[in-house]
């Protein structure tokens, strides 16, 4: 399955064919983290990030000369994703029964690696996959709170230093993720407030060619998913068997 590799934020990763009324939900009331470091940065944000039911996330990057976006938000068991690459886009939802793909043509050929054939079949309708199969398994994973744990580095290779702006003071976590045969070297700079929850406020990937921007917000907001009718639906296994 294509995975574009303006896609570098972890948690966003799509895969299909791999194996592998708003309701304000109290966040968790951790306090300002006190002697912060790494260790006790992430520590705090991960019993942060454990605590709430959804948050709205905005992903903006560039490769080159093509602007790019992702759109998500994320709930305890429901979760939306609209991504959109130059003239390609795509738009994922899932609920605790089914989860839905549906996009552009050039969208579900090029972002998600459908066949020409395949993306006729699907046409402007969405691919519907049952929960407990291997793709709904594969969306919910990354479209549901409990996936939020993922987006956080590990202590090891990470630093810690701290940054204020406007008198307001921010923890500031920084890593480097080496180069592969397929994707480059890059540089992730991610924020922190240094009161209140320790819940994630921005991060910047930068690199030879390109960088991105995410942002993220509405923390303890439950997205509101809607299916869509069966109708304009087209199940997963008029495409895989």
């Amino acid at each position: 399955m294509a995975n574009p590799q303006f896609l570098r934020f972890r948690l966003l990763t799509v895969t299909l064919l791999s194996v592998a009324a708003l309701a304000i939900a109290p966040v968790a009331a951790n306090a300002s983290v006190k002697n912060p470091s790494t260790t006790s940065v992430l520590a705090a944000a991960h019993l942060a990030v454990a605590n709430v039911n959804g948050v709205h996330i905005v992903v903006s990057s560039h490769a080159g000369k093509i602007a790019s976006s992702v759109v998500v938000d994320i709930g305890k068991t429901s979760g939306t994703e609209t991504i959109t690459s130059g003239t390609e886009s795509i738009t994922i939802l899932v609920t605790p029964t089914y989860a839905y793909l549906r996009g552009s043509a050039t969208g579900l050929t090029k972002i998600m690696g459908l066949t020409a054939a395949q993306q006729k079949i699907v046409g402007t309708k969405s691919l519907s996959m049952k929960a407990g199969t291997t793709p709904y398994i594969n969306f919910k994973n990354n479209l549901t709170t409990p996936a939020l744990s993922a987006m956080l580095p590990a202590v090891i290779g990470t630093t810690y230093s701290s940054t204020t702006h406007n008198k307001v003071k921010s923890y500031v976590l920084t890593w480097t993720t080496k180069a592969t045969t397929t994707t480059l070297k890059t540089v992730s700079v991610l924020t922190f407030p240094s009161s209140g929850p320790t819940l994630p406020m921005t991060e910047t990937i930068t690199s030879k060619t390109g960088g991105g921007t995410t942002t993220f917000s509405k923390w303890g907001e439950s997205p509101n998913v809607t299916a869509p009718s069966a109708l304009s639906t087209v199940p997963y296994t008029a495409l895989f068997g």
